[in-house]
């Protein structure tokens, strides 16, 4: 399980197991896997926690390090077919993130991350590359590219509002019966398999193909992210300026 954490006032009085250390963000190989932007997720993360007092750790681990396995919560980005060969292969050797997402902790992946998530992914000839495994999904190439801005309604056990983003992407991604789709598509891709669905999710490991970054555009995902690392439900800061821009982003795609 991810270590419980100390959170302000009445919110640590709900029986859960508390400590006074401080959430342990681990954000995994910026050299190989930080297309779009998307190291913009560990800014949303560390912000929305210090609003509510919690203290953050950020740890930046390149690909000639070792993952550590205590973190709390681990990030990964999009990439190239290469650099997401390469980090696939590290992150297997390593077994840091493995460690870690077996005792609990939370992962968040995007793109080129999400899908090495899974048992497999399409290499730089669309061969079959061996994944992580820590999702039951496979990905492949597909004969079209999506890009542009996406939409969706996601599963109503996150309790998460409707999600934007944009995605970039070749890739086919087909979930398996061990995971849950995180959202249904109402405009753009998302995993392209034909079922309507955008990314995964097992427990707390989480993959999707928006950038934005998403967490950014979502500040709902992202406090579904803090929640499951401290355990416990947040206290309610003021979302305005990150509420204006989920809405614009929304009535740009969906004016009506």
């Amino acid at each position: 399980m991810a270590r419980p954490h100390r959170l302000p006032a009445e919110s640590s009085k709900r029986g859960t197991a508390v400590s006074s250390s401080s959430i342990k963000i681990v954000w995994i190989y910026p050299d190989l896997l930080s297309t779009y932007g998307d190291q913009g997720n560990t800014i949303v993360l560390e912000r929305r926690a210090a609003l509510r007092g919690i203290p953050t750790e950020t740890v930046h681990v390149r690909s000639d390090e070792r993952v550590p396995a205590d973190g709390d919560i681990f990030l990964l980005g999009g990439g190239e077919d290469r650099p997401q060969i390469l980090a696939a292969q590290r992150l297997s050797r390593d077994g840091g993130l493995l460690e870690a997402a077996g005792r609990g902790a939370v992962v968040f992946a995007v793109c080129a991350g999400y899908q090495l998530l899974g048992h497999e992914f399409g290499g730089e000839e669309g061969q079959p590359v061996a994944g992580l495994g820590l999702l039951d999904i496979r990905s492949g190439r597909g004969d079209t590219r999506a890009v542009g801005e996406i939409v969706g309604d996601v599963s109503a056990e996150l309790n998460v509002p409707r999600i934007t983003g944009f995605e970039n992407h070749q890739g086919v991604t087909r979930l398996g019966p061990s995971v849950q789709p995180l959202a249904r598509v109402v405009a753009g891709v998302g995993n392209g398999d034909g079922n309507g669905f955008e990314g995964a999710y097992r427990g707390h490991v989480l993959g999707t193909y928006m950038h934005g970054p998403a967490l950014v555009r979502n500040p709902g995902l992202a406090d579904l992210l803090l929640r499951w690392a401290v355990g416990q439900e947040l206290q309610p800061i003021d979302d305005s300026w990150a509420g204006r821009l989920r809405e614009e982003r929304l009535k740009a795609v969906l004016p009506s």
